[in-house]
């Protein structure tokens, strides 16, 4: 199940979301999953570990079906608070989702893993709800610039304390084994504090530093695909030596 956030977590969440600058970093995210997602409207789509629902914010103009799922009452009293009733929210946990297999078209985990105890298990959950595509966004473990120190800067005292980032390799590594060779692409940002927009639009198209494994922020999208074996029918045959076999 891993780290459940507190009430006192929300608080500081909040506080830190409230920073122009992180708030400039989170759209960025967004832009970036949203390029690499390609949702079509009117599909359905689940937000593992919704939170306070930072993520289906910057989705609900977009024409999508939106559910999201997280074990904190708080979080979810807070993503409530935002969304109100356009985003259907479930309590529950990622390595053990409520719905039925291939339930939704696209499938998030942003940010979340680094927050479950069994990793594997809730990506193998994600996939096995996801029809067309899944997207993870994880903050690297080799970041140039720590996600966790920017959070600790607006409270003395962190959830980010409870996070276990993950590297791209990892990442790469358990999906592969999960999933065998499957499609996958990556990006990453480096989340420059820049006081023009324009200026951090122009970055996010530099080849180099989408592709840079020592971003801030990796978004990596998995496109399942279904494997199918096969096997010989055995069918139990004896020949009839009676009379009536003969072919005439």
């Amino acid at each position: 199940m891993g780290h459940i956030f507190t009430f006192n977590d929300v608080k500081v969440y909040k506080t830190w979301a409230d920073f122009p600058v992180n708030q400039a970093a989170l759209q960025r995210e967004t832009r970036l999953m949203m390029g690499l997602l390609k949702p079509l409207p009117g599909r359905r789509l689940l937000d593992i570990g919704c939170g306070a629902g930072g993520s289906l914010l910057g989705l609900r103009d977009s024409g999508l079906s939106l559910t999201g799922i997280d074990p904190s009452p708080y979080m979810l009293d807070a993503a409530k608070a935002v969304l109100g009733n356009r985003v259907d929210l479930h309590r529950g946990v990622a390595e053990d989702l409520p719905f039925e297999d291939n339930a939704f078209h696209y499938v998030l985990i942003v940010k979340s893993l680094e927050f479950v105890d069994y990793p594997k298990m809730a990506i193998a959950e994600a996939c096995r709800v996801a029809k067309d595509r899944v997207f993870i966004g994880i903050m690297s473990r080799h970041a140039i610039k720590k996600t966790q120190r920017q959070l600790k800067k607006a409270h003395e005292e962190s959830f980010m304390d409870k996070a276990n980032p993950v590297s791209l390799r990892e990442l790469k590594e358990t999906v592969h084994e999960i999933l065998g060779k499957v499609p996958v692409a990556w990006r990453s940002l480096c989340n420059i504090p820049i006081g023009s927009e324009n200026i951090a639009r122009c970055l996010e198209e530099s080849f180099w530093l989408h592709h840079c494994p020592f971003g801030n922020f990796t978004g990596m999208v998995i496109t399942p695909t279904p494997r199918f074996r096969t096997r010989p029918l055995s069918v139990p045959c004896t020949a009839n030596q009676g009379p009536e076999s003969a072919i005439i």
